[in-house]
């Protein structure tokens, strides 16, 4: 089976040749790209598409190598023992699996998402390195080891706020999805919002590409805001001449909100419509 995309989710030539070429290597996939260009979204679709299910393990900026494998509860046990409860003599009962070892256990082949990786501590890809590797660790409370049955397919989400450790890097496939151009955009759209007036589309990408466009942008508008901003001009039943009109001197597109998120960028607009306004003065 190879990855070819869904039906609600475009991934170009090149995403699908990463895909297929981490499933045939047997290395986990580093996905890295701007926030909002359907990196988690991709391993739900690889998931769809191959007819595996999904485990996912989203990672904060407190969350430890460890928890992904198991966590035990000692002070539940002590306070068991303290109460005269028969099941503290049985350890696996304070033993919680994390979303490897679930991986690890589960009868078929799975995809496992390591979602965000870069937001943990800068140890914690180093800290995987062996379980990536060899498919199995070591239980310490209980002596057992535990082997994945099948080994899963592993996507790992970044969005570059860190550096990854060399050593993670060299046991990954690595691909950078791209911003999408003007065509994939499109399509993009299309699958979103199959009915949509096709003149909305075109002077809506237009208007989102020159905001995108625009030097010094704190956060530049992603395809996840794309996608609401349509939906919002879909509701409010914009019309299109107001996007293919848009005055430059007013600079915000209507209902920026859905595309802009935050003060900095905003202000930036309406400076740039302030000189528009003072050139066209002049």
């Amino acid at each position: 089976m190879k990855f070819q995309g869904t039906d609600s989710y475009v991934a170009t030539e090149d995403l699908q040749l990463a895909v297929n070429a981490a499933v045939t290597l047997q290395r986990p996939l580093l996905i890295k790209g701007e926030p909002g260009t359907g990196k988690t979204l991709l391993a739900e679709q690889v998931a769809e598409s191959l007819g595996m299910p999904l485990i996912q393990w989203h990672i904060k900026s407190t969350t430890k190598a460890q928890q992904g494998l198991y966590e035990y509860d000692a002070v539940s046990r002590l306070r068991d023992s303290q109460l005269g409860d028969d099941k503290v003599h049985d350890i696996g009962n304070y033993i919680k699996k994390g979303k490897m070892w679930e991986a690890f256990d589960a009868d078929k082949q799975v995809v496992l998402l390591i979602d965000e990786v870069d937001k943990a501590d800068i140890e914690f890809p180093n800290d995987l390195l062996v379980e990536l590797d060899k498919m199995e660790f070591f239980v310490y409370e209980t002596g057992e080891t535990i082997k994945a049955k099948h080994r899963p397919i592993i996507i790992i989400t970044s969005n570059n706020e860190k550096e990854l450790p060399d050593a993670f890097l060299r046991r990954c496939f690595f691909h950078f999805i791209n911003f999408p151009d003007h065509d994939t955009m499109r399509r993009i759209v299309d699958v979103h919002y199959p009915n949509i007036q096709q003149d909305l589309v075109n002077e809506a990408l237009e208007l989102f590409f020159d905001v995108r466009s625009i030097p010094g942008l704190k956060k530049k508008p992603s395809t996840s805001e794309l996608i609401d901003w349509l939906k919002l001009l879909m509701a409010d039943d914009i019309p299109n001449e107001i996007l293919k009109n848009h005055d430059n001197s007013k600079a915000i597109p209507p209902l920026y909100g859905a595309l802009l998120k935050n003060e900095q960028d905003v202000h930036m607009l309406e400076r740039l419509a302030f000189m528009h306004r003072r050139e066209q003065r002049n």
